[in-house]
This record gives structure tokens, sequence and C-alpha cells, in this order.
């Protein structure tokens, strides 16, 4: 049977601050929880009522200073969602600095989410899907089970660098880091990792579950286009992808909230699908997520990989 996965990766506020180039400083409090307080409860509740499970993505620093994020972790595990790692500081340039201080942020994002769920995490996503050799030896040491990090968009990762560069002219640099183009030949359906260059195939001990790209363009179905294009658009993008044996639907916390929700409207300006509201995105993302149940087994992205660990 064909198998699917829905993930979110529960990126707070600041982090869409530093990749915007904006001040921190225009998030109060609340603003700063608004992921784990708001979103997550609205995931929850997508995911409840389809009958359906799920794999949050959560970044251990905020496990460490926000005790609404720990009440939901431990709640959505123990409701049967997975909870993995995004990394400790969700460093966009943690691929840069080095093996031992890599390893120290995965290892403190291990011990807040065992902390929180009472288990250590099987699976890793890196910040802003950039992965090398330093970070995949740092997974296979601490024993994750797979990566979900390869994102081997060509649409994404031009545009990317497009906002980057725009930035930067403005003077106002993005804290985000632009990958190695060689993440646009990785492979779009689960692979074992060259651990040298975990872009191409390999022997490596954790299976990497890449994000969902359609097979000609590459055009990444992820929840900004899902929330935000045409129905007709989506639904042609859907079926180009029908007959892979798994789709990795990957989405974040923001791809729930909306403008009314106190997010502050210099974000909003920069972040366009903030404007779009969290009723539609969500009538949106129940369809979605009632096509991937309706051809697929849905399953956590841990469990996906023990069915496919010993055939990829």
């Amino acid at each position: 049977m064909r198998l699917a996965s829905i993930s979110v990766d529960l990126d707070s506020l600041p982090h869409y601050c530093r990749i915007h180039g904006l001040p921190e400083s225009l998030l109060d409090a609340r603003a700063r929880s608004l992921v784990h307080a708001v979103a997550v409860p609205r995931f929850r509740e997508l995911l409840d009522g389809l009958g359906i499970t799920g794999t949050f993505f959560v970044i251990g620093e905020d496990l460490e200073s926000d005790p609404v994020a720990v009440a939901g972790m431990r709640a959505s595990h123990e409701a049967g969602i997975e909870v993995a790692s995004h990394s400790h500081a969700h460093d966009y340039a943690l691929t840069r600095r080095g093996p031992e201080a890599i390893h120290a942020d995965l290892s403190r994002a291990d011990a807040a989410i065992l902390a929180a769920t009472g288990v250590r995490p099987e699976g890793f996503r890196a910040p802003g899907y950039t992965l090398n050799a330093d970070l995949y030896e740092a997974t296979a040491a601490l024993g994750y089970r797979y990566g979900s990090s390869a994102f081997p968009a060509v649409p994404y990762y031009s545009a990317k660098a497009a906002v980057m560069g725009a930035l930067s002219v403005l003077g106002r640099p993005s804290r985000s880091v632009l990958d190695t183009p060689r993440v646009l030949l990785a492979p779009r359906v689960p692979y074992r990792p060259d651990p040298a260059q975990p872009y191409r195939r390999g022997s490596g001990t954790v299976l990497e579950l890449p994000m969902t790209v359609t097979p000609a363009l590459r055009f990444p179905l992820i929840g900004t286009f899902a929330t935000t294009l045409p129905r007709a658009s989506l639904h042609a993008l859907w079926r180009t992808c029908r007959r892979d044996t798994f789709f990795n639907f990957e989405l974040h916390g923001v791809d729930v909230l909306d403008a009314s929700d106190g997010i502050p409207p210099e974000l909003v300006r920069q972040q366009r699908d903030l404007r779009v509201s969290a009723t539609q995105k969500m009538a949106r993302l129940r369809e979605v997520f009632g096509w991937l149940k309706s051809e697929r087994e849905v399953l956590t992205l841990r469990d996906v990989a023990g069915r496919l660990s010993a055939s990829v």
C-alpha cells in the first residue's frame, strides 16, 4: 500500500523575523508563543477530525523556555503524534558550526524532547533544510532512525536565493542560508545517503525521507502552496505525484495562522501567506489531508521509516 506522512515544523515567529531581516523586538510574549499556543491545537484538530496522525518537528530551545510548548508536545505524544527534532536553536548556519557544535546542539534538543515527552526523538529535520556531512554524521552518532531534510525543489531554491539577494540590497540581510546547489539533484524518493555527500545515494545508517516535489519540475508540494494556490492548480500538482510510493507532506505552524492571531503587521507584510484567513487555510488542509487518507496509509515519519528501512 502507498504511504503518506504529514509533518509540521514548529518554527516560532522569531525565526521568521530572522528570515526576513526584521527585529525580534516586534514580537511580544504572546506572539512568540503563538505557534505552540494556537497553531499546534489547530493541527491537532485537523488530524483528530480525520482520525489520522502526524509528526511534529519541535525546536529544543522552545521546550526549554515555553511551558506551553512542553504541555503541547507532551499531550501530542500521548495522543500518538510523533515528536521529532528540529534541532535545539534552529540555527540556519548549523552546518557551518563544525562537528562538535553540531553534536552539542542536537544532543541538547534530544534532552529537551526527552524531558517533555519521556521519549528520545527518532527523527530529525535540519533548520532551513540544509544538510551536510557533519550534520549527517551527528544524526548517525545519536542513533536517529531517519532524517527528513532533503528538499530538492528547484522553484523554492531559486526564490530563496532571489529573496536573500533582495534583502541584502535593502540592508536588511536574512539570517537564512542558501544550501549547496547539489541539493537540486538529490533523490526525490526515500534513499540511503552517502555519509560524505548526503544528497547522493550511498549506504548511510540514517534513512532520508525527502519532502515531496513533483517529478519533472520538482515543484514543492508543501503547506504554503497547499493553502495559497488555486484549488485546480493544487489538484493538478497532486495528480502528478499519485504514483509515488511515499508522499511526504511538510507544513509549518504558520500554515494555520493569520494576521488576526496577533502577528505584527511588519511580519505579515513579508510573510504573505499570513494574509490568508486561518479558516480558509484549515478548510484547504482538511481537504488535502482527506486526499492523502483516501489513497494512502497515513503514518508518522518514524513508522514510515520502519516500513521502508529493509527495502531502501
